[in-house]
């Protein structure tokens, strides 16, 4: 089984519509069985909340479950446990890698997964109130994701 970890900053809007996202398409795909996903964040001021309103307002309007989803912080043992840890933003990498001892072997990037794009990162809509464009950009990068894991994983 492959594993997919999210990570945002607070884990309450990106990373969580990720997870969700992610899920949803898998299940569409059939692949729901062969890929474990979940998310986290770096901080730890929404350790046990729910996705943000905001997140849970977009993922309702497209029909996504966000049921099971609560926020917790990221550990170390995270690391050696998921196959791709995937992080929003260049501060999310740089925090990631500093978790990992420096290593960033299996820390991605979410918008290397977006094709075409000319985003470095995916904008926190917390701080910029799009949750719309989050959502298609999250929506294309789990697209992205799936076709790798299917190259890359024979999935």
């Amino acid at each position: 089984m492959v594993s997919v970890l999210f990570v945002c900053l607070g884990n309450i809007c990106r990373s969580p519509m990720a997870e969700a996202v992610f899920r949803h398409q898998l299940q569409e795909h059939g692949l729901l069985d062969r890929v474990r996903v979940d998310s986290a964040g770096t901080g730890d001021w929404h350790i046990g909340e729910f996705p943000h309103q905001g997140t849970r307002t977009i993922l309702s309007k497209y029909a996504i479950s966000d049921e099971g989803i609560q926020a917790r912080q990221i550990k170390a043992d995270d690391l050696k446990h998921f196959d791709y840890v995937i992080v929003m933003d260049q501060q999310n990498y740089r925090d990631v890698k500093q978790l990992a001892g420096n290593s960033d072997s299996n820390i991605y990037q979410f918008v290397r997964f977006i094709p075409e794009t000319d985003y470095h990162e995916v904008p926190d809509p917390y701080f910029t109130g799009d949750f719309e464009e989050t959502y298609r950009l999250v929506k294309a990068g789990c697209q992205g994701i799936i076709q790798t894991l299917r190259e890359k994983e024979n999935l």
